[in-house]
């Protein structure tokens, strides 16, 4: 028996997946890429650069759905492998705890984190990342920054969805807030 998902089977259609969206909140991962120095802080943040569906583009973390029957670290590694390539050699522990939980609503003013299409509910993690990155699928660019200016309001500014409030938390969790 295979330890990997059969992820074809635990896709819904589109169709499913925006019905679900309306009745139910969604499990999600959000993962902070990070570069850490021989002690263990946090030297760069890794974000990446993706168009949305209204066409504009935005800075952001790795995130993406937990798939029903899923582990938890196999979705942060499925997500992270996907958006940052196969050599990113991220280092998930054998059993993750989330630094915070984190709801993004249709309706930004709930908690501040918006996602237009559902009620989310993400289990944020930030993940050191000790291999070589290449962004792909739907992410057209990784920059890495030190916590200075990831928090610096140029790039706050090129976040959505609350997504630069969540860099902040995870630094400051990290104990690295500048």
């Amino acid at each position: 028996m295979s330890d990997m998902l059969d992820t074809r089977a635990a896709w819904l259609s589109e169709s499913d997946l925006e019905s679900a969206r309306e009745r139910v909140p969604m499990v999600y991962v959000d993962a902070v890429p990070v570069r850490t120095d021989e002690r263990g802080q946090v030297t760069t943040v890794g974000l990446l650069l993706r168009g949305l569906p209204d066409g504009s583009i935005s800075r952001a973390v790795v995130s993406g759905r937990v798939l029903y029957g899923e582990r938890v670290r196999d979705a942060l590694l499925r997500h992270l492998e996907k958006d940052l390539g196969p050599m990113a050699l991220p280092q998930v522990p054998t059993s993750p705890q989330p630094f915070t939980i984190v709801e993004y609503f249709p309706d930004e003013t709930v908690t501040g984190f918006h996602d237009p299409r559902q009620h989310a509910v993400s289990l944020a993690y930030v993940v050191p990342i000790d291999g070589d990155c290449a962004p792909s699928q739907d992410a057209l660019d990784l920059v890495w920054v030190t916590p200075q200016e990831a928090t610096s309001p140029a790039f706050q500014q090129e976040m959505s969805g609350g997504q630069g409030r969540l860099i902040r938390m995870a630094l400051a969790d990290s104990g690295q807030l500048p």
